[in-house]
């Protein structure tokens, strides 16, 4: 009987999650455990193999000899068994139970809207639920499979994939009021215009960002109005309240159609790309990479290698 028989599939994930993360405690969050647990499971390990893998301080965790070559060997094998996975046709797709993934407003309607009719050929019988929520929440805790969130809001020890391209923020308003309340021609001018306020998850209100780098602005700007949902932003963008602070590629459409205009395009402010992120558990979740590709074809990216 080969030590195989006597290991534990998930034991070894976690000794492999907490290298990765770099302690018990990340990798605990991560794995969706407690860190007792995670403590267990390498007690168990190395009892099994008769082996100590890791060596423990209060502050660190590093591997032995041993514990670093038996790592390397098993993150390859898990690379080899996500690229089995994830060649698995759309008949053996539909088996694969469910996926919950958790997305903020704009993500759900720019990325989450149009890969759902694709999503659902290509994977019929698997059960999909999009929550939008915009609040900053631990979707290991909270159940998810997967969140999407812009790379800098990303928590440390997820794997991540990118989405999309960078994005930009923009300044809009209609031209009836541009054409009432004249355009502004310098930052300093929003001083005296209506701006509608942007209220973030965590019920903050959020400092307007332009340019970047070295001329990087953030500006509390004036305005009455306060609202934390993007639809009804732009609804009151187009219907004259006010400039608002808009992603460009959420509004396009209304670009487009000359319901509203850019304002001070030159101090357009880039953000980073759209990223699904996940823990290891479901790196190798076919369904999700999926997903993740049908996003990536429609956003003008290669499929995940």
């Amino acid at each position: 009987m080969s030590l195989l028989d006597h290991v534990d599939f998930s034991d070894l994930r976690i000794f492999v999650t907490i290298l990765r993360t770099g302690s018990f405690k990340a990798a605990a969050i991560q794995l969706g455990l407690t860190p007792s647990a995670t403590s267990h499971a390498m007690k168990r390990l190395e009892e099994k193999l008769s082996t100590q893998l890791l060596y423990r301080s209060s502050r660190a965790v590093a591997p032995t000899a041993a514990g670093a070559e038996l790592a390397l060997r098993l993150e390859e094998g898990f690379e080899k068994i996500g690229a089995a996975l994830g060649s698995l046709d759309s008949t053996v797709l539909g088996s694969l139970g469910q996926l919950r993934i958790n997305v903020f407003a704009d993500a759900a309607h720019l990325l989450i809207e149009p890969a759902i009719p694709e999503f659902v050929r290509q994977c019929p019988q698997v059960k999909l639920t999009v929550v939008v929520d915009d609040k900053p929440i631990d979707i290991v805790s909270e159940g998810y499979d997967a969140g999407i969130r812009y790379g800098h809001y990303v928590p440390e020890g997820m794997v991540t994939a990118p989405l999309t391209r960078a994005q930009r923020w923009v300044a809009a308003a209609s031209p009836a009021y541009l054409e009432r309340h004249g355009r502004p021609q310098t930052l300093e001018d929003l001083a005296g215009h209506n701006c509608i306020q942007l209220l973030l998850g965590d019920n903050s209100s959020y400092k307007w960002e332009f340019g970047k780098g070295k001329n990087s602005r953030r500006l509390r700007v004036p305005g009455l109005v306060t609202i934390n949902n993007t639809a009804a932003t732009i609804a009151a963008a187009r219907a004259g309240v006010g400039i608002a602070y808009l992603l460009e590629g959420r509004i396009r459409k209304e670009l487009e159609e000359g319901a509203l205009e850019v304002v001070l395009p030159e101090w357009a402010a880039p953000s980073e790309p759209f990223h699904m992120y996940y823990s290891s558990r479901r790196h190798a979740h076919p369904a999700l990479r999926k997903l993740i590709d049908i996003v990536r074809l429609q956003n003008g990216l290669a499929r995940l290698r």
